[in-house]
């Protein structure tokens, strides 16, 4: 167990901070290292979180990364980060095939983690993974940056407000031209669009609809040629008759507008990967209010802040990316995968195992 889980009163009468590991150097790790380096700076966060250290397979990266950001501790592996008393938490920045090994090697050690989108490369993996968090007692949750800004409560609000009346349909893209990065085309990777960029529009959806029960699901998936998705299209058909579309591509871009339709007006969302804005419209499509979101220092502070006070609770899960939300879009993304004839050559290898 980390020194600090459920032990606000003692961090804040010893004046401790929730040390935060990087397990991982890659690009998404770097954004997380330059959002810890803001937030220690930063009056509202500088009390509850430290960058403390990295770990990457090459010693020399890690140590590299580290003189970057000023992180004070460097490791060669990941089995030496583990090992440190001082981290309270790992946020997790390898590729989706990586994060259900990785994040139960983690909880093993006793640390709680934060594991970037997608959780885990399937359903399967992300039950086992959450079986073990739960039987640690340790936070485990989600790095999906979007559940946890304050953009997703205005949204919230503005639906719940009525103003748009009854929400009958809801609409999502974003598409990025990212297919000459390995991890994207890997088939071993977990690679293609729909864990990716995907995940997006589904979380966007989800966010907006709730868990309602979904009738039926259609899909279109243009295959990469190496065997992943480049392009989906995805529409999902409620019981209750609502209807959502989500888009997703890493081949192109696209507008990466976030569309809730109500009988009364509509809601349009600038970029569902960060919303920037939120205009609101009624019938006649005249603009009724436009909604300015926070200023933010990178954006990733609302989710690296949420799992380090979920930690000094002694809380398991995050409130704004729980456990079952986690497993409902993994089991909705095997679905679109099914539908689509994906399957990663672990998971072929596998089923040929048990059968």
């Amino acid at each position: 167990m980390s020194r600090l889980n459920g032990n606000r009163a003692q961090a804040q009468s010893e004046h401790l901070k929730v040390n935060v590991a990087i397990l991982g150097a890659g690009r998404i790790a770097h954004a997380m290292a330059t959002t810890l380096v803001k937030m220690a700076a930063d009056p509202h966060y500088a009390d509850l979180v430290a960058p403390y250290a990295v770990a990457a397979r090459d010693g020399e990266r890690a140590a590299a990364f580290a003189a970057q950001y000023g992180f004070p501790v460097s490791y060669g592996s990941y089995e030496e980060l583990l090992a440190d008393p001082q981290v309270d938490l790992v946020y997790i920045a390898t590729p989706h095939s990586l994060h259900a090994e990785q994040g139960i090697m983690c909880l093993q050690a006793g640390k709680n983690i934060l594991v970037e989108k997608s959780f885990t490369a399937n359903a399967a993996q992300a039950r086992e993974l959450l079986a073990v968090a739960e039987a640690s007692g340790l936070l485990c949750t989600e790095a999906i940056w979007t559940r946890y800004m304050p953009s997703r409560r205005m949204i919230d609000d503005i639906v719940a407000s009525g103003v748009i009346g009854e929400v009958k349909m809801v609409d999502a893209n974003l598409c990025y031209p990212v297919s000459g990065k390995a991890r994207m085309t890997d088939p071993m990777l977990a690679g293609g669009a729909l864990l990716d960029v995907g995940v997006y529009p589904l979380n966007f959806i989800d966010m907006v609809l709730g868990p309602r029960p979904i009738d039926r699901i259609v899909t279109s998936m243009t295959q990469y040629e190496t065997g992943v998705d480049a392009h989906d299209a995805i529409t999902l058909h409620y019981a209750d008759g609502t209807t959502a579309t989500a888009q997703a591509s890493m081949l192109v871009s696209s507008d990466r507008g976030g569309y809730i339709w109500g009988t009364d007006g509509y809601i349009v969302c600038q970029n569902i990967n960060n919303v920037e804005g939120i205009d609101v419209y009624n019938n006649d499509h005249a603009l009724v209010a436009h909604h300015d979101v926070p200023a933010q220092l990178t954006g990733y502070e609302y989710q690296v802040a949420g799992a380090a006070n979920a930690i000094l609770d002694g809380l398991t899960e995050c409130a704004a990316m729980p456990h079952a939300d986690t497993v409902r879009i993994m089991e909705l993304m095997d679905q679109v995968r099914a539908l689509g004839g994906l399957a990663y050559p672990f998971e072929l290898s596998i089923t040929r195992t048990t059968t």
